[in-house]
């Protein structure tokens, strides 16, 4: 089975950095969709980025042009990397890919990491 594991989450202050990382196993990264969501305390799952198979990446309104999402093709590792970063950016947050390595595209997303918590405060 595809396997997710999210690392890089931490505390920081308003406007602080943070990477946060993705290893898969278990299929061939570079050929697949990855995302990144994250759930707050008491609020629904939001889609925060998507990079696809052509490495062509969207975001979320809320964190345009203070995120970027990347992967390493050749190490089966996707990145969120965070900046200028605020309060409203408390979350866990979740990383995923296609649930088998046979569907590559972002319509079939389905295996989940554990995620990694971001605390931002102000």
């Amino acid at each position: 089975a595809v396997e997710v594991v999210e690392s890089g989450g931490d505390s920081v202050q308003v406007g602080g950095s943070l990477e946060l990382t993705c290893k898969t196993r278990g299929f061939t990264f570079g050929s697949f969709c990855l995302g990144w969501f994250r759930q707050a305390a008491g609020q629904e799952r939001e889609r925060v980025a998507l990079i696809d198979s052509y490495d062509n990446a969207t975001y979320s309104d809320s964190v345009k042009g203070r995120f970027t999402i990347s992967k390493n093709r050749d190490k089966g590792i996707g990145f969120l990397q965070m900046s200028n970063t605020l309060p409203e950016d408390t979350a866990m947050y979740y990383c995923v890919v296609p649930r088998d390595n046979y569907d590559y595209r972002c319509s079939n997303l389905g295996t989940w990491g554990q995620g990694t918590l971001v605390t931002v405060s102000s």
